[in-house]
């Protein structure tokens, strides 16, 4: 008898799920076996709508034709190449799109597997840059408070997300943050806030604590995501790089989330019109179907390193899997879907229908903080009186059972549909919300 993948299995003990409270789910498991278009299916035959696309990658939304059938293809064709001192088409095809849509002034693709692997990959990139360039001495990194550059030592060592750290030692030494830019008097802005530019001057002070000539660069989010949708003051992001340029310290944009069309162009760094060194991308590259990661660097990085003997390897750097060929035509086809469907640029022809929908749950119980820029947006809760999370996460999971996907991080809602989402869709996702908030009252 064949298998049948759509039935839930009886035994849930050997898989140990990431960032997942492992006991709760295994009681009462959420679990989806299909997915089309803006919808999951479930188990027991219900109709998710996704919120999140997926977990902030499947811009396109589920099961594109074109992207699937690329897959298939090409895994028929050619499963696997290495990258190491040999190439395949796809790679350099793929490359040479994502430069063609990228920020003026990025020229060069370097691929990994994951945001994670992206982080690291420009950090090390960063380090070694200044050391090709005789400047050795600069191996400080500076990220933020409540940040979120992945799980890598390097990514954890430079974001900000105290969960994230506070198990797993002292991380990377060298490493200093800059404040976050959540701020009280911005409560329900709608889209970027008034306040807070000023904060982009702290790097002065940290740069004064260490000496310029010690600082390779500053990572940020241009819209940090994962810890609750914090959106960059007016003036904040063109502020960071004027210090950056100032002192020759680089400036990385962590792009995993806003990669790809989330703000209403193809990379923030377009949306704000700020140029940084490098990007890290991930997610929307491959529209979550097959794990793929970059980071998009200007040529006066990559030809930094472009020196000595032409046998020589000029970055000892690199993975198993990077630029793989059914990630590449996975990537390739997902561009395409971009394109064909106006994706890159949509989120800025629904923003206002998006935030208007959001900002109507302003009264709603419990609600202290709402806040939008293109299609994403949070809804902060009061939390729980000693039991911080509790309450968002009851409201995750009845919205689960009202038949939307939310995430939750904190006490914090976020959503961040697929790009494809449709004002009756918006409708339905807010409304089913809002009345799962009425009844958590």
């Amino acid at each position: 008898m064949p298998l049948d993948r759509k039935s839930a299995p009886n035994d849930l003990r050997a898989f140990w799920m990431p960032f997942t409270a492992n006991r709760q789910f295994k009681s009462a498991p959420r679990m989806l076996v299909a997915a089309k278009d803006m919808y999951y299916t479930t188990s027991d035959g219900r109709q998710i709508l996704d919120g999140t696309a997926g977990l902030w990658c499947c811009n396109a939304g589920h099961c594109r034709p074109k992207i699937t059938e690329a897959v298939q293809a090409q895994v028929a064709e050619m499963d696997y190449a290495p990258a190491f001192q040999m190439g395949h088409p796809l790679a350099f095809e793929l490359a040479n799109r994502i430069v063609d849509i990228a920020p003026d002034g990025i020229e060069h693709v370097f691929y990994c597997n994951s945001g994670s692997e992206a982080v690291d990959t420009a950090l090390k990139i960063a380090l070694a840059y200044h050391r090709a360039r005789g400047d050795s001495a600069r191996t400080r990194l500076i990220g933020r408070e409540r940040g979120y550059h992945g799980v890598g030592f390097g990514g954890i060592s430079v974001g900000g997300i105290v969960n994230n750290r506070r198990f797993f030692g002292s991380l990377l030494t060298g490493v200093d943050h800059l404040p976050h830019t959540h701020l009280p008097e911005n409560a329900f802005t709608k889209g970027q806030p008034e306040h807070g530019a000023n904060l982009a001057d702290e790097l002065e002070r940290i740069i004064a604590l260490h000496g310029a000539e010690t600082i390779a660069a500053v990572i940020v989010e241009p819209m940090a995501g994962s810890t609750g949708v914090l959106l960059p003051p007016k003036g904040y992001l063109k502020r960071l790089r004027e210090i950056t340029h100032k002192h020759g310290i680089l400036l990385i944009f962590d792009e995993v989330i806003t990669g790809f069309g989330r703000l209403g162009s193809p990379f923030a760094a377009q949306h704000f019109d700020v140029m940084p060194d490098m990007i890290t991308c991930a997610k929307g590259l491959t529209n979550g179907v097959i794990p793929m990661g970059a980071v998009l660097t200007t040529a006066q990085i990559h030809d930094a390193f472009m020196q000595g003997p032409e046998h020589v390897i000029e970055l000892f750097h690199g993975y198993t899997y990077s630029g793989n060929p059914v990630a590449c035509a996975a990537g390739l086809a997902t561009l395409d879907t971009y394109a064909e469907d106006g994706l890159l640029t949509r989120a800025a022809d629904l923003e206002t229908y998006w935030q208007e929908a959001l900002h109507g749950l302003k009264g709603l119980p419990h609600v202290v903080d709402i806040r939008n820029m293109g299609l994403i947006g949070a809804v902060e809760l009061a939390p729980m009186e000693c039991q911080p999370g509790k309450r968002a996460f009851d409201v995750f999971v009845k919205a689960f059972e009202a038949g939307i996907m939310i995430r939750i991080t904190g006490d914090i809602i976020a959503m961040s549909p697929p790009l494809i989402i449709s004002k009756e869709q918006i409708d339905e996702l807010v409304g089913t919300l809002a009345e799962v908030l009425r009844q958590a009252g």
